[in-house]
């Protein structure tokens, strides 16, 4: 600690904590039945924008594309190590924290441990963390240990 001068008046430092962390994505469902990535998508095959989509839209669109990479129909995402995730829809991933956490790739595991296993078998999707982390909570409410 270093001392200060009786006169100078230093303010409290305020500290706000946050329901999740800032890095989890907030996308809660995905609109017109198509799937997260489907305007991604479309960019990385035809260089088109849907048509209602504004100037920050359309920039968004392709700063996001660039971070993907497109296989025939297969969308990936590019890691920063140059591994690919292939890109699912809300469906399959519920299907894979399903089966992930049910012992396939081993024991139950909390939100964190299951986002990361199922990252290094090779699976994205936008809101991955918040979506495990929900489905870890009703796995708990549902089995009655909490």
């Amino acid at each position: 600690m270093l001392p200060y001068p009786d006169n100078v008046h230093i303010d409290p430092l305020e500290i706000q904590i946050q329901e999740r962390h800032g890095y989890c994505n907030t996308v809660d469902m995905e609109p017109d039945v198509q799937p997260w990535y489907h305007d991604i998508k479309r960019f990385l095959k035809t260089k088109e924008y849907h048509e209602e989509a504004s100037g920050d839209q359309k920039r968004t669109i392709r700063r996001l594309a660039s971070g993907f990479f497109l296989s025939g129909e297969v969308l990936y995402k590019r890691t920063p190590d140059l591994n690919l995730l292939r890109c699912v829809d809300a469906q399959v991933a519920g299907r894979i924290m399903n089966e992930v956490h049910a012992g396939v790739c081993g024991t139950h595991m909390n939100g964190y441990v299951l986002a990361k296993k199922i990252l290094r078998a090779g699976y994205y999707w936008l809101t991955m963390e918040k979506g495990l982390l929900q489905f870890c909570l009703k796995v708990l409410s549902v089995s009655g240990t909490r």
